[in-house]
Order: structure tokens, then C-alpha cells, then sequence
């Protein structure tokens, strides 16, 4: 059977139950397959839910054939005289073969899931707080942990990911992209957030570039571009080496003040 066309609206129970006997009574398929179209948004989402809160070793669409089995199973042994709806019965019997089917696919012990999930949580609240990654000594510190204990953890959940790369993952929209187009990146030169700050922080650095002197923006360009000395460049102004000396404290003076609220945006440029 296949089920296409977009998602039914959720129907109330009473109408269920009626389709539900119907079919009791009647046995016709099209009965059973239209009480399977309308529960299919309920296993999707809990497949989704599911699958996303532990990796697993094959494709979704596995557990999605796992949660129709479920459903299908709960249609004809249903009984409502235990006083349950369909849906509740249905929602229940989808939930644990899915999570039973994930727990056959991931080796990996539930308490080294938690730490993963916490791991995720931690750098999610920290990001909030500090507009940036906390570095391991810092995520170690929010999880109460040590650095060594934290990259031992680190270690062991890397170590459990094992899977193709090349595996498609479903998202809510039922696109599918490769695994490899999910995974973040260690690169920070090709990472997206870090390409915006690099961006906005030489942008600010530019705007206070212009509020620097002529001269002292001559200085700067010599010293840092062309890599003169400050004997060099007092050569080419006509000036001695200890007003260059003099004018670069100043130019340093002049740009720390003009950058000092966003001093954070430029540890982007020199990593």
C-alpha cells in the first residue's frame, strides 16, 4: 500500500472509532488504509522526535516502515472496551517499537547519549550567554566536569558514530540530504558563523582605520603592510625613530578605544 497527498487533518476520536468498527465489522481494506493515512503524521513525528534524540546506524525510512508495522498492528488488535482511544493505543505502540528499533541499531549505552545531549544543551546555553563556542575548558566547567573527563567523553560518542556518510537524512519537510552535509564543521575557515564575525569585525576595524590621522594611517600601512622598520619609516616621513615610535603608541591608543566594545570580534582575525 502506498499512502500519499498531504497530511489529513487530525479527526476527532469519535469519528476514529466509527471508521474503526466499520472496518471491524466489514474488514475492507480501503477502511484500514484510510485510519493508516490519517495516523501517519503521528508516526512521522515520532519517528523524527526519536531519531533525533539518538543517532542511528541506518536510514529513516527504516523506522518509518517500523512505525507503519507499529500502526498497522495497533489497528487490528485495538480494543476499546480497555478505554483508551485509537490514537492513544496507536501512539503508544509506535513509540515503543521505534525506540526499540533504535536501541538495536546504536551500540552506544544510553548514559553516553545523555552526555551528548548535555554536551549540546551546555554549548547551546553558553553560545546564548556569551555570543560565542565555549572552549573545552569553559564547556568542561559548565558540565562540572574535567577537561581530561569531558575529552574522554568526547572521544567515546565520536567513537560511536559510526555510519555511512553518505546515508540520507530526512528532515520535517521530508527533503533528504547526505549525512556529510549535516555534520559541523572543526574548519573555523569555512564556518559560516565565524565568516560573519570575521566579516563584521573587519568592517568595524575599517571605520576606525578612517579616524586615524593622514600620517598615522601612513604609519600603520608601513609598519603592517609593507613590514618597514620604525628607523625605515622615519626615513621616508622625515621624522626620527622615537616620534615614529611615539605616533604608533598612539595609533594603537586610538584604535583600542575606538574598538574597545567589540575587543571579542577580534580574536576571529587572529586565529
Amino acid at each position: 500500500m502506498e499512502i500519499t497527498g498531504k497530511p489529513a487533518v487530525r479527526a476527532p476520536a469519535a469519528e476514529v472509532l466509527a471508521i474503526w468498527q466499520e472496518y471491524q465489522r466489514t474488514e475492507e481494506r480501503a477502511l484500514r488504509d484510510r485510519l493508516i493515512f490519517m495516523f501517519m503524521p503521528m508516526v512521522r513525528y515520532i519517528v523524527y522526535r526519536k531519531v533525533r534524540e539518538v543517532p542511528a546506524q541506518c536510514d529513516v525510512e527504516d523506522f518509518l516502515s517500523c512505525g507503519l508495522e507499529a500502526l498497522i498492528k495497533s489497528i487490528d488488535r485495538y480494543d476499546p472496551d480497555k478505554g483508551a482511544t485509537l490514537e492513544q493505543y496507536a501512539w503508544t505502540r509506535i513509540h515503543g517499537a521505534v525506540l526499540d528499533e533504535l536501541r538495536r541499531n546504536d551500540w552506544a549505552p544510553r548514559s553516553l547519549r545523555r552526555w551528548d545531549r548535555e554536551m549540546g544543551k551546555a554549548r547551546d546555553t553558553f553560545f546564548r550567554l556569551y555570543g560565542r563556542r565555549p572552549s573545552r575548558d569553559e564547556l568542561a566547567d559548565a558540565l562540572s566536569v574535567t577537561p581530561a573527563q569531558l575529552l574522554a567523553h568526547q572521544d567515546e560518542i565520536a567513537r560511536s558514530q559510526v555510519g555511512s556518510l553518505n546515508m540520507l537524512v530526512n528532515g520535517d519537510d521530508d527533503s533528504a540530504t547526505e549525512r556529510i552535509d549535516t555534520l559541523a564543521s572543526e574548519d573555523w575557515q569555512t564556518d559560516p558563523e565565524n565568516s560573519a564575525m570575521t566579516s563584521e569585525a573587519k568592517q568595524r576595524f575599517r571605520r576606525a582605520f578612517e579616524c586615524l590621522a593622514p600620517r598615522e594611517r601612513k604609519i600603520a600601512v608601513l609598519l603592517y603592510v609593507y613590514n618597514l622598520t620604525l628607523r625605515e619609516i622615519g626615513d621616508i616621513l622625515g621624522i626620527t625613530e622615537s616620534r615614529v615610535c611615539q605616533l604608533h603608541a598612539q595609533i594603537l591608543k586610538t584604535l583600542r578605544a575606538q574598538l574597545s566594545a567589540d575587543e571579542h570580534l577580534f580574536d576571529f582575525i587572529a586565529a
